[in-house]
């Protein structure tokens, strides 16, 4: 998480559509849309700074597709190179990236 300091924030407009806001307001509950969009945004800068590679196991792997490669990967699990050609898995993260995964990388699990 972001490290927040006390009275640290800054107003900032933004302009969102009607829909949106409503469907934020309801899932925000008593946390308060506000509230909840900085939770969103501290949490997908926090996502996004650290290297998914590292972080990521077989548990977070949500739904996988069997593809074929289209060019050089690496299983995301595995470090096992994937060629260009080669069947691979494509793997939902429970983070909503898409990730390498050798064919074999989820076999134990």
């Amino acid at each position: 998480m972001l490290a927040k300091s006390p009275g640290g924030m800054e107003v900032t407009s933004i302009r969102l559509e009607k829909t949106l806001k409503d469907a934020l307001k309801k899932l925000a509950g008593e946390q308060g849309y506000q509230g909840l969009i900085r939770q969103l945004l501290s949490d997908y800068i926090e996502q996004k700074e650290s290297n998914s590679s590292t972080r990521i196991s077989d548990s977070g792997i949500r739904a996988t597709v069997e593809v074929v490669a289209r060019k050089n990967e690496v299983c995301v699990l595995t470090g096992k190179a994937i060629q260009p050609g080669q069947p691979m898995l494509l793997g939902f993260t429970v983070y909503g990236d898409f990730v390498s995964l050798s064919l074999c990388a989820l076999e134990s699990s």
